[in-house]
């Protein structure tokens, strides 16, 4: 199981990166609007230094054009390392543009996935992972748990390396059904990922176990026993 983190606030991922067996970090153009007119290239290289060149940078392309993706996959590529993950939309366009990047050796990141159909052309050109978006999905009335399932059942019964990167979620449930039904990889908001760690009863359970031990040592912790 990967866990990635969907955000580009460095203190968010360096956090992140001391708390969770993190796996990487995921960008898109609505998640670094969030931050501002970032210095783009700079920002990435401090993700990439923060992380380092074992764990994954996913970074979206927005050219409209096969040749306009190609060109922002190449700056990508050669403004931070060729180990970046480069996102491309599942479209006609887009698929032309993983079949050459692939062709070239360079990572990419299908995105935009709402159906197996998609899924299946992008595991077909080779793409290192899918990103179905669960909560848009959801809000299409598409269903994310058949789409996420039959594309992990695909990828079981063939020879592909593709993985399943779950994106676009809303809450914690979203998550973990997503895991259940096959991804291999999730890419959770810092918001999403407090809420799943400041669940009242967890505090309240932390809380218990320290008064029942002062009861019966005082102030004196584990480390200080005589």
């Amino acid at each position: 199981m990967e866990i990635l983190v969907d955000t580009v606030n460095l203190e968010q991922i360096r956090r992140c990166n001391e708390i969770l067996p993190l796996s990487g970090v995921t960008s898109n153009p609505t998640i670094i609007k969030k931050e501002g007119k970032i210095d783009f290239f700079n920002h990435l290289r401090k993700i990439r230094k923060i992380i380092g060149k074992n764990k994954a940078l996913h970074v979206q392309v927005v050219g409209a054009t096969v040749d306009e993706m190609l060109a922002d996959a190449h700056r990508i590529a050669a403004e931070i390392d060729r180990d970046v993950y480069l996102k491309i939309p599942t479209d006609e366009k887009g698929l032309t543009a993983i079949k050459v990047l692939k062709n070239e050796g360079l990572r990419v990141t299908a995105t935009a996935i709402y159906t197996v159909f998609q899924g299946e052309l992008a595991m077909a050109a080779q793409a290192d992972y899918l990103a179905p978006y669960y909560n848009r999905m959801q809000n299409m009335n598409i269903s994310a748990d058949h789409v996420i399932t039959e594309l992990a059942q695909v990828i079981k019964t063939s020879t592909s390396q593709t993985k399943i990167l779950a994106a676009s979620f809303h809450n914690v449930g979203q998550v973990t059904d997503a895991i259940k039904n096959g991804a291999q990889a999730v890419t959770i908001g810092p918001d999403v990922i407090d809420t799943g760690l400041n669940v009242p009863l967890i505090a309240e359970a932390v809380s218990d176990f320290k008064n029942d031990w002062a009861e019966l040592y005082g102030d004196e912790t584990i480390a200080t026993l005589k």
